[in-house]
């Protein structure tokens, strides 16, 4: 008999173990599926920007903002870090503007882009060069 003792405790253990592994993986996605409502909540609030800007900035239709906004669907990886950059420049634009002038500042051309609007820097992996604009504000050496 102790030898099936052993193997029921050891099937009840595994048994355990997987249904916590799998808890743990729900709750980390879940984590992840709920952070991203949340930053499309800040960038709403925060730059001004709809799901219609961010469907424009991202490459996505207006539905697919809207499943990552209820959580229904994540983004993916490349649109993740999109949306991770755009939520830290309109950070930084927050220490100049308002929400509305934000949104506007984005979509428009700069010079200083050589003619490019920030949106479609951001979109083409080119934050940093967004952010280099950003730098001349806090050194006022913007024209």
């Amino acid at each position: 008999m102790k030898p099936e003792r052993n193997t029921e405790s050891t099937a009840r253990r595994t048994a355990r173990t997987t249904a916590k592994s799998s808890a743990l993986r729900k709750t980390d996605t879940s984590v992840v599926q709920a952070a991203v409502p949340r930053y499309l909540g800040e960038l709403d609030r925060r730059g001004g920007l709809r799901g219609t800007d961010i469907a424009n900035i991202t490459d996505v239709s207006k539905a697919t903002v809207s499943r990552w906004r209820s959580g229904e669907i994540k983004p993916r990886p490349r649109n993740e870090l999109i949306l991770s950059d755009l939520y830290y420049v309109v950070g930084r634009l927050q220490e100049y503007y308002a929400p509305d002038e934000i949104r506007l500042w984005l979509y428009a051309r700069h010079p200083q882009l050589d003619g490019k609007r920030a949106i479609d820097l951001i979109n083409r992996d080119r934050t940093i060069d967004v952010l280099n604009v950003i730098d001349r504000l806090d050194n006022d050496v913007y024209v």
